[in-house]
């Protein structure tokens, strides 16, 4: 496993000479998921919701294939921006899920929830670089990946609230350069975890993922 060092180092090499595409990528991104929910919010009640559900899954899969390619030295294009829409259905069963599976263990606290979403933090970039692959075998996937390395995930997001604060005194100028900075960097970590994942993980469902339920293992012996 790489260093948090090494990996942001990896980082600041990958966005050198690509903020400006990145955040023209960005801004495309904010200025549709604005343009949707100001349109749609003349829908009562539910306007809003239905702009989220609509473009939300489908930018987030763009942005981690575009953050995937800039690692692989590819320079990212405009038109990568929708490139998540071509697989819209997976993107949006992956993210409902996640949602779901998270909010389940919230139920019992605070930090259940926080654990279990850095254990299913890795299942979009295993969709982007999956064509075909399933919202549950990416997300069990991404459990497995995650494996004894949440705390590594947990403490490289910690070392960027530095960071995060001085953006904010840069009245957000600094956001510019971080969003890159630290989605390189959180790319070059699934990168370095991918090797991990040797074996084929165990089906997972809603109800297995309830703190009540029997763990899954025991569920297929009893089948």
């Amino acid at each position: 496993m790489k260093t948090r060092a090494e990996l942001k180092m990896m980082a600041k090499e990958q966005i050198r000479g690509n903020i400006g595409i990145l955040f023209l990528v960005s801004l495309i991104i904010f200025a549709i998921s604005f343009l949707a929910g100001l349109i749609l919010s003349l829908i009562p009640a539910v306007g809003s919701l239905i702009a989220s559900v609509i473009v939300t899954p489908a930018f987030t899969l763009s942005i981690a294939r575009i953050y995937l390619n800039l690692a692989n030295g590819q320079r990212p294009e405009v038109k990568d921006t929708f490139s998540g829409f071509d697989d819209f259905w997976t993107a949006f069963k992956t993210t409902f899920l996640v949602g779901l599976f998270t909010f389940l263990w919230s139920l019992l606290f605070v930090i259940p929830g926080i654990i279990k979403a850095i254990s299913y933090s890795q299942a979009m970039y295993i969709v982007a670089e999956n064509k075909g692959i399933g919202a549950l075998e990416a997300i069990n996937r991404s459990k497995a990946m995650m494996e004894g390395h949440k705390m590594d995930y947990f403490v490289l997001g910690l070392s960027f609230i530095g960071w995060a604060i001085l953006g904010y005194f840069t009245l957000g100028i600094l956001y510019i350069w971080l969003i890159p900075y630290m989605s390189a960097t959180q790319v070059n970590f699934y990168n370095d975890l991918k090797p991990v994942v040797e074996e084929e993980p165990v089906a997972e469902t809603p109800v297995a993922e309830e703190p009540a339920a029997e763990p899954v293992e025991e569920e297929k012996t009893e089948e």
